[in-house]
């Protein structure tokens, strides 16, 4: 080999910052967005359930007023998992699974996940109390303030925990009507209320027993609650859930006079019949989030088809 082969084989390989700069944004990208739980984002269609109940989804005005709803509090979910990953960083690096969230795997820095965190709050706000109104901006920030709250301090006061999740729940279901100016009906607000309690209790009910079988909390706080106990509260919300719907469906009063069947009240039976599917994941243990019960299981899904196709042919009076 010649001594000029030699040098060019000797040569040092030049860095690429630009490359490995562009490849880190993009890993940094790709981890906030993990961090902001798009699996999670399923949970604020609710902001659609006041205005469907009242029939007003029809207007594409509305419709548009309902996306931006959706995005920004979207946006407001995203700030909470991202201020919580980075607060409990630290604790989630020594747990086997949130030992993967970005943050925890370092793929986030912690002042990264903060600093984006900041943002989306303010861009939440700003945008519901301009793009909005008043009342819209207030119940973000009521839902912000509450979720914070809880990952600095009330995620560790017993029942407190519960009640601050449906709360977040239930703010989903309010803000879309409040949004539009519709008025809510107190027995949707009993019904979506005790509905995500009895998801909530479900579920950690479900990490309770998985905790006495050996396989490890994922909070806590577990260890202070009682498998009986946290029975009793998903049956009992289950129970209030149930009955509150039926009186909210008994409301009208009455059918409409062109309606071909009374598709309100028979919709009690849909109902409740996914009410007892949900909870025979619950009674057994594996009621996860609710998002993948729903997900995973054809037949309440199926279900979930048929209330929905129950209660839009009532409000649509066919």
């Amino acid at each position: 080999m010649t001594e000029r082969g030699t040098a060019l084989l000797e040569r040092p390989e030049r860095p690429e910052p630009r490359r490995s700069s562009l490849r880190g944004g993009r890993n940094l990208s790709l981890g906030l967005l993990r961090s902001a739980r798009p699996r999670q984002w399923i949970k604020n269609l609710l902001v659609v359930a006041a205005p469907a109940a009242a029939g007003e989804l029809g207007s594409p005005r509305n419709a548009a007023e309902l996306a931006l709803v959706f995005a920004l509090f979207t946006a407001a979910a995203a700030a909470v998992y991202l201020v919580n990953d980075a607060r409990d960083a630290e604790a989630d690096r020594a747990h086997p699974v949130k030992r993967r969230r970005p943050v925890a795997a370092g793929q986030v820095p912690v002042a990264a996940a903060y600093a984006t965190g900041a943002v989306l709050a303010v861009v939440a706000v700003g945008g519901a109390a301009v793009l909005c109104n008043t009342m819209t901006g207030a119940l973000l920030t009521a839902y912000l303030s509450i979720q914070l709250a809880y990952c600095v301090w009330l995620k560790h006061v017993l029942v407190v925990d519960m009640a601050v999740v449906t709360t977040g729940f239930l703010l989903r279901a309010m803000i879309g009507g409040v949004a539009l100016d519709i008025p809510l009906s107190r027995w949707f607000l009993i019904t979506t209320g005790f509905g995500a309690l009895f998801m909530v209790a479900a579920k950690r009910y479900s990490e309770a027993v998985q905790m006495e079988g050996g396989k490890g909390a994922t909070r806590a706080l577990l260890s202070e609650y009682t498998t009986g106990y946290l029975r009793f509260v998903w049956q009992l919300a289950a129970g209030v859930a149930v009955l509150a719907y039926c009186l909210w469906a008994l409301e009208s009063g009455g059918v409409d006079d062109h309606a071909l069947l009374p598709w309100r009240q028979l919709s009690m039976i849909a109902f409740i019949l996914a009410v007892l599917r949900y909870a025979v994941f619950a009674d057994r243990g594996t009621a996860g989030a609710p998002e993948d019960v729903v997900l995973r299981d054809r037949a309440l899904a199926v279900i979930g088809v048929v209330w929905a196709a129950m209660y839009g042919l009532a409000v649509a009076g066919l």
